[in-house]
């Protein structure tokens, strides 16, 4: 597929997921099928003033490509400024520009879905990247913001497509739904058919057949695969394959799940800049992802450095 002029080879992209999508995670997700990520999301007046947390966020390496990046943030002046220091920093394949985001902090900034309700706004942050960088501009909608309108969603993405937008990642739920209730194939449906540019389903893609459901029952062009990938990185290829085939992969074994979770904490480890007390509380929340035995899970809560929780994960291993 393109988007924009950038040929992809995947359909099936890892989300820029915020607090989640680290360089250890992502080199993690590539080494079992990942074929396109997102950098976790930026916030653009943290790129312009230069916060830490960014350097962190944009830590690559060339086993990590191809791979975007997605701008947080409102007003056209800023975003431009944030785009073009991102570009001093990192070369992503596109620029995706962040419409989805429902959390209330990020409302307060006008930014995220904030932007569905003044659309306009986003028109112009769409028309003024397109015009200041050469890289491909891509909108993450959702698809709406208070309550569901179908016809009101389709016309903002035939405008963002008229204002230079080169793909539409949709989540399907309004901001006032965030993460709850059912999606709205529909409305994505309706969008994919208003639009000629790429349009990717996004929301409840936690296993291969709900991937599939998403692109048959909307006709969408690809999909976002965002926490049904926490402790899962198989699960790229396998919709990939489940896509291609209608096979379902043979299902992973506890072995090589907690192999591949003490990898992924050793990346951790390697890549993650360590807190003042460590980062054994973001280590419990991978952990978490991959065990998923209560009582096992009850005591990684209680773990308090790196080596006591490979203790307690080669002990899982001895009691099977």
């Amino acid at each position: 597929m393109k988007i924009g002029n950038k040929k992809i080879e995947t359909n099936v992209f890892l989300s820029p997921l915020a607090g989640c999508a680290d360089l250890a995670f992502r080199l993690i997700a590539r080494e079992f099928g990942a074929g396109f990520g997102f950098f976790e999301m930026l916030d653009a007046n943290a790129l312009i003033y230069g916060a830490s947390k960014n350097i962190e966020i944009l830590k690559s390496h060339p086993d990590d490509q191809p791979i975007a990046a997605q701008l947080l943030g409102s007003g056209t002046d800023k975003m431009v400024e944030a785009a073009r220091k991102l570009l001093e920093i990192v070369q992503p394949t596109f620029i995706d520009i962040n419409a989805a985001c429902p959390a209330k902090k990020v409302l307060k900034k006008k930014a995220g879905a904030y932007l569905l309700s003044r659309p306009e706004d986003l028109y112009r942050i769409i028309s003024s990247l397109t015009q200041a960088i050469s890289l491909p501009i891509t909108v993450k909608l959702r698809t709406g913001f208070d309550e569901r309108n179908v016809a009101r969603v389709v016309e903002i993405a035939k405008k963002c497509q008229q204002s230079g937008a080169a793909a539409l990642f949709v989540h399907g739920r309004t901001q006032k739904q965030a993460y709850t209730g059912e999606i709205d194939y529909e409305a994505i449906k309706a969008i994919k058919y208003n639009v000629t540019i790429p349009v990717f389903g996004s929301g409840n893609v936690f296993s291969p057949k709900k991937a599939k459901e998403m692109v048959d029952r909307t006709g969408c062009d690809g999909v976002l695969v965002a926490r049904g990938s926490f402790g899962d990185p198989w699960i790229f290829k396998n919709i990939e394959q489940y896509l291609a085939t209608g096979t379902v992969a043979d299902q992973v074994s506890l072995e090589l799940k907690i192999a591949v979770l003490k990898k992924h904490l050793a990346y951790v480890q390697k890549y993650k800049q360590r807190r003042p007390r460590g980062n054994i509380g973001f280590m419990r929340k991978i952990a978490m992802w991959y065990l998923k035995k209560d009582e096992v899970r009850r005591r990684v809560t209680e773990v308090k450095s790196y080596e006591e929780l490979l203790e307690l994960i080669d002990s899982v291993m001895g009691n099977v």
